[in-house]
């Protein structure tokens, strides 16, 4: 297949910006590049599908979807500030392959990461996106109301950052209560308990206590190494000095994250979460 530099590319969105013609060549090489809608993505993402699909799925008894929540802010010098709405799209689409009967939403990359004035929180820094709270939620029940008018019968809330989880439980017992038993929403919240539980114990007991601490240090940056790779700075994190709270790592210390360090959470995460859902869907027939 041909492949196009970097330039190359640039050049094609320029062009087809300007509404000037591009060669087929380098337009058919563009679109077979990197292909999202493959492997995992294909088999569980909502977004892959055309509408027919989507009815035939549900008449074939995939009635339970998840909705990913991610978030944008700053994660250190050293991590990509989409680190959650990755993390979250990817470990959904492994959760929901193996949960069976399950579908993916996009995922929710607008969520409450602080407030614009003053600037408090994540909003400190930039690179975030913060949404109030009450934008937030009617977000949630919006998508979640649409998934229930399609047919799907259960609906999975999944969150990969702190900060709005008492919201999304607020959602949940909101849309439990109204819907009075035409569908039925999962707040999944073990799912993010993992990582400063079970896993951060895990950690602790390789020997990495000090390296262990709340946001952007070595479990989160780990974390992201074994999901995607690319959204960390490597080679300049391996060497900086120590980063503290001036540069957005609360705690710990990231220099010493790896894939492998960061699979012993994501599989208890996967497996957590896998867990939930099939218990919660035998719970919910």
């Amino acid at each position: 297949m041909f492949n196009l530099s970097r330039l190359s590319r640039h050049i094609v969105l320029f062009c087809v910006g300007m509404g000037l013609s591009v060669p087929v060549v380098q337009a058919q090489g563009m679109a077979g590049e990197g292909a999202h809608c493959s492997g995992l993505a294909l088999q569980a993402e909502f977004a892959c599908r055309s509408w027919t699909e989507v009815a035939q799925d549900v008449k074939a008894g995939t009635d339970t979807v998840i909705i990913p929540v991610g978030g944008t802010e700053q994660s250190g010098p050293y991590m990509a500030v989409g680190k959650h709405n990755v993390r979250a799209q990817v470990l959904a689409d492994a959760i929901a392959v193996q949960a069976g009967h399950t579908l993916v939403a996009p995922v929710v990359a607008y969520v409450p990461e602080g407030s614009t004035s003053p600037r408090t929180s994540h909003m400190k820094f930039p690179g975030t996106i913060s949404v109030p709270p009450a934008v937030f939620e009617g977000l949630l029940k919006g998508a979640a109301e649409s998934f229930r008018v399609q047919g799907f019968r259960r609906i999975v809330l999944l969150g990969d950052h702190g900060g709005y989880q008492s919201f999304m439980a607020q959602v949940a017992q909101e849309l439990n209560r109204a819907w009075k038993g035409q569908a039925v929403v999962l707040y999944l919240r073990d799912y993010y308990e993992v990582v400063p539980h079970q896993y951060a114990d895990a950690l602790r007991a390789q020997g990495h206590a000090a390296e262990v601490g709340l946001h952007a240090e070595l479990s989160d940056t780990s974390l992201m190494l074994a999901v995607d790779p690319s959204l960390v700075r490597q080679d300049a994190l391996r060497a900086a000095p120590k980063p503290g709270a001036a540069d957005g790592v609360y705690g710990g210390d990231p220099r010493r994250a790896s894939a492998g360090l960061g699979r012993i959470g994501t599989d208890m995460q996967i497996r957590t979460a896998v867990a939930a859902i099939q218990s919660f869907q035998r719970s919910h027939p």
